[in-house]
Formats: structure tokens, C-alpha cells, sequence
């Protein structure tokens, strides 16, 4: 008999149990897709991702040609924050028409360099646009691209009048994509007056408000930074929506107003469900998938047992809990699915639903005055 040491005492083993803190996913890292003919070709290689951190070196190195110099020049208006640029090639081609054609496949294939980004130098885009470059086929491709990142895109809409505005929405069902009608002006780096792409303010915008105001809040209606004009503005009156803006707006696209500084105006998606009709519903759902997708994760594998289950539940609802008392959502419940039979569970399967409200934007506000002579009896009685 081989000796062994007997156990004689106390011994304590750690176990992992309990419900898990679940930690918002980051969602403020943006994705831009650009060309730059005279760019640092070491700093920024064609069709491969690059994450920019800082702005100053990203921009020297960007060139003045092409898109990147002041699609890099609008975001960092928005303060610091991390991102990922491609650079691609330029359009070649007998014809303007075979140029368009051969530079939209090359920025096609530009976005589906953020795909892989995360692979490559470790973030994942959230927020994506090809500012300067979103034809019909970009916008379309970042319409598919969007949804596979969990992100929202930014594109500018194409037509002059509301009615081609519209006609040009309805083209598309996607509810991870905003449409953007003109853009802005801004000083470039010789002290210039250009045009900025209204797409990639968006994308600095909206990365600033995620980090510095919550995801519920939309890009509607917030003073942004950078600009000094609006190319061909659009007539807007806060109290009539009987303008050109009320029907851009009621083309379900955004416009750019100025009222105390340059401002986005507009809340929708270019989503066919309802439900996802404000851009906030939209990133309010991707935002919590993520988080419960990641928060969970090292709960896969654990043995499944009743206890496993309300430990998950109860995480989830915890978090659910810290994000109405910061005001992020209405309200959010999990729960244990209908569906849990015996063979399912033997199966090493559970099933776990969730419901919740998000914060809707206030669109319309109503107000009803109401004319009365009733305030002469309360001054005379002063006056008495």
C-alpha cells in the first residue's frame, strides 16, 4: 500500500458562484473608411485597419488629398477617443462611370476590413461611416456591415428635394443605419473654409455622447463642435413644422439646423419595425445584448443547475437595475424562458428572456395655452 497523506484538519477551496457584475460593453470606438492618395503610406497602408489614438499624428500623417485628412479632423473635434481607420485606393477606369464603380468596390471592401479589426489591432468598431464616399452601393453595404459589428452607420441621403429624399429612404429597411441630408463647413488645416462631412461629425458626436451622456440619448439636437456653416441650408422653424426640415424629417432623415450653434435635427433610422424607429432604441438594444453576451461568458460551461440559473438571472437583472437608476433605460426585466423541458436541460441547454423599455427621445412636445380673464380678479384683490 503506497503511503498517502491523510486529511486531518480544515480545508478551504475557493469556489466561482454567485451572480457576476455585469459591465457595460464599450460602444464609443468608431470605424471610418477613407482615401488619401498622399498619405504616410507606412502610417497608413492600403486596405488594412489602423487604430488611431492620436489625432495630432493621424492627421500629419493623413496628407491633404482625399477624404481622411477631414474625416479625422471632424471627429477629433469631438475631443479624444480611440477608432479605426482603412485607407483604400482610389477609383480607375476609362469612365467616370467605371471610376465610380471600381472606388465603390474598393471602399465595399474597405468596410469589410472593420470586420476584422478587432482581430488585427484588438477594438471593435461601433459607430461607422465612409464620409465623403457613401454612394448608394456604400450606403447599402454599410447597411450590412453595421449589423454584423452590433454598430450604427451614418450616411449622407441623396436628393435635393424632400421627395427624392424620401424616394432615396425608402430604398432602404435597415434599421442600424441613419440617413444625413448636407453637411457642414469647417476650417481646414491651411485655414481654409471646406466642406465637412456631416457623416463623420456624426460619428465623433456620437462616440462623445456615449462616453460623456449614456447611449439613450440621440444625436438629435446637440451642439456640435468644429463647424462654422451648413452648405445649402434647409428652412426650419422650431414651432412649424410646415418647412423644408419638417419634411425632411418626415422623409425619416436627418438634417443639420443652425439655433445657438450647428446642430443635427432628427431621430430615425432607416429601420422597417417600428419599434426601431429612434436611433436610442436601436442602440439601447444593441448595447444591452452585448453586455449580457459578454457578462455571462464565464458562466458557459459551469455545471447547470438551479442554482446556475438564478445566478444568471439575477445578473442580469442587476444590471438591468443600474441602468434605470442612471436613467438609461424605462425599465428591464430577465427572466426564465417557457421552453426549459427535461431533455432540453439534459441537454445542457437553458433558454433566458428579457424584456425592457428604452427611452424614447422627446420628438413632439405638445403645449396648450389657454386665454382667461380669471388673473384681473386675483390683481384687483390685491390691489384691494
Amino acid at each position: 500500500m503506497a503511503l498517502a497523506p491523510r486529511s486531518h484538519g480544515v480545508r478551504i477551496t475557493e469556489v466561482a458562484a454567485g451572480e457576476l457584475s455585469l459591465t457595460v460593453v464599450a460602444t464609443s470606438v468608431w470605424g471610418i473608411v477613407v482615401q488619401a492618395p498622399d498619405a504616410d503610406e507606412e502610417a497608413f497602408p492600403l486596405d488594412a485597419p489602423v487604430l488611431v489614438s492620436d489625432f495630432t499624428a493621424a492627421i500629419e500623417a493623413a496628407g491633404v488629398a482625399g477624404t481622411m485628412e477631414r474625416s479625422l479632423r471632424a471627429i477629433s473635434s469631438n475631443g479624444r477617443s480611440i477608432g479605426v481607420v482603412v485607407r483604400v485606393g482610389e477609383g480607375v477606369g476609362d469612365t467616370p462611370a467605371e471610376i465610380a464603380a471600381d472606388r465603390d468596390a474598393k471602399v465595399i471592401a474597405g468596410l469589410q476590413q472593420l470586420l476584422v479589426a478587432e482581430q488585427i489591432v484588438g477594438v471593435r468598431p461601433r459607430v461607422i461611416a465612409c464620409p465623403g464616399l457613401d454612394t448608394l452601393a456604400v450606403a447599402t453595404a454599410l447597411g450590412v456591415v453595421a449589423p454584423q459589428l452590433n454598430g450604427f452607420a451614418y450616411a449622407a441621403a441623396i436628393g435635393e428635394t424632400p421627395a427624392e429624399l424620401k424616394t432615396y429612404r425608402d430604398g432602404f429597411a435597415v434599421r442600424e443605419l441613419m440617413l444625413i441630408d448636407r453637411d457642414f463647413k469647417a476650417i481646414d488645416g491651411a485655414g481654409a473654409e471646406v466642406t465637412s462631412f456631416a457623416s463623420a461629425h456624426a460619428v465623433g458626436l456620437r462616440t462623445w455622447i456615449d462616453s460623456e451622456v449614456g447611449y439613450h440619448k440621440s444625436l438629435s439636437n446637440v451642439a456640435v463642435p468644429g463647424v462654422t456653416g451648413l452648405i445649402s441650408p434647409r428652412a426650419w422653424d422650431l414651432q412649424n413644422e410646415q418647412t423644408e426640415m419638417g419634411l425632411v424629417n418626415g422623409a425619416d432623415v436627418t438634417g443639420l439646423i443652425r439655433r445657438t450653434g450647428y446642430r443635427f435635427w432628427g431621430n430615425r433610422t432607416c429601420a422597417a419595425d417600428p419599434r426601431f424607429a429612434f436611433e436610442v432604441a436601436v442602440r439601447t438594444n444593441q448595447i444591452l445584448r452585448d453586455t449580457i453576451a459578454d457578462g455571462v461568458f464565464p458562466y458557459i460551461d459551469q455545471p447547470l443547475t438551479n442554482q446556475l440559473a438564478t445566478d444568471i438571472i439575477e445578473s442580469i437583472n442587476s444590471m438591468f437595475r443600474r441602468e434605470k437608476l442612471a436613467g438609461r433605460i424605462i425599465g428591464a426585466e430577465a427572466f426564465l424562458a417557457p421552453g426549459n423541458t427535461a431533455d432540453q436541460l439534459a441537454a445542457g441547454k437553458l433558454l433566458i428572456g428579457y424584456r425592457y423599455t428604452p427611452c424614447a427621445p422627446l420628438e413632439s412636445l405638445g403645449i396648450k395655452s389657454e386665454i382667461t380673464d380669471d388673473y384681473y380678479a386675483d390683481t384687483f384683490a390685491l390691489a384691494a
